[in-house]
């Protein structure tokens, strides 16, 4: 369990208390400001000058030496930025450095995270020739290269098409499904709805709703939290909403 109680940063969150289960998907959702992306960074540590804390398996985060947090905690801000043209297998093996493994366990580990994100066919092209759904995943895969206990990650779908959205988002339950706690910053609504087990949705720095998808997505936490009237519309996992 990764846990937050009372977190308050400056100006961005105020007194956010959640729990983060492992074996699941979490989607932290709200409008833009609402310091979704803040409260992620902070789960991975990542956050100076917060008051609160946050836990993980009972153990304080921020106590947690960097090759440790590291380890256990696989971070993908939204931003993505990478200083040099890497081709993507080097770069999915940059996920490794925080182990002392042996080359072939590392070498293991890389082509796991390439075959899970399709990139198989991409792994020796160099980054600057990549689409902007190809970086993504391929980014992303570095995180999956360290096998961490716990991925976060910010909007790893927004990028992608319609097929290797629906992929990933398969692939990121899978992970959950073998105990991997899976925490990830989404705003389209219905991935949200369809795709995780647990939901937290932050309103001006606040959490507004947290708990299933049907009870913090309903449609009056979204006409209280966004503004506007909405219904869900088709069955279970496969939610369309309606403006």
């Amino acid at each position: 369990m990764l846990e937050v109680a009372g977190l308050t940063v400056p100006h961005r969150l105020r007194d956010v208390s959640a729990r983060f289960p492992s074996g699941r998907v979490t989607a932290i959702c709200g409008p833009n400001g609402a310091g979704k992306s803040t409260l992620l960074a902070a789960l991975a540590g990542l956050v100076p000058g917060l008051s609160g804390t946050i836990t993980l398996a009972g153990a304080p985060v921020g106590g947690m030496l960097p090759d440790e947090r590291a380890r256990r905690i696989g971070y993908l801000p939204q931003s993505g930025e990478v200083a040099w043209n890497l081709s993507v297998r080097t770069l999915v093996g940059l996920g490794r450095l925080p182990h002392r493994a042996s080359r072939a366990e590392d070498a293991e580990a890389v082509e796991e995270a390439l075959a899970a994100l399709g990139l198989g066919p991409l792994a020796e092209r160099a980054l600057s020739t990549l689409s902007g759904g190809e970086r993504a995943r391929a980014l992303l895969a570095r995180v999956l290269a360290t096998r961490p206990h716990w991925i976060l990650a910010d909007e790893p779908l927004a990028a992608l098409d319609l097929a290797h959205q629906q992929a990933l988002a398969r692939q990121l339950r899978a992970l959950a499904s073998e105990g991997r706690g899976v925490v990830l910053v989404v705003h389209d609504l219905a991935l949200a709805m369809n795709h995780a087990d647990h939901v937290v949705v932050l309103h001006e720095g606040r959490v507004a709703a947290q708990g299933r998808p049907e009870t913090a997505l309903s449609q009056q936490v979204i006409e209280d939290v966004w503004g506007m009237s909405a219904r869900w519309l088709g069955e279970p996992g496969h939610r369309a909403l309606a403006l």
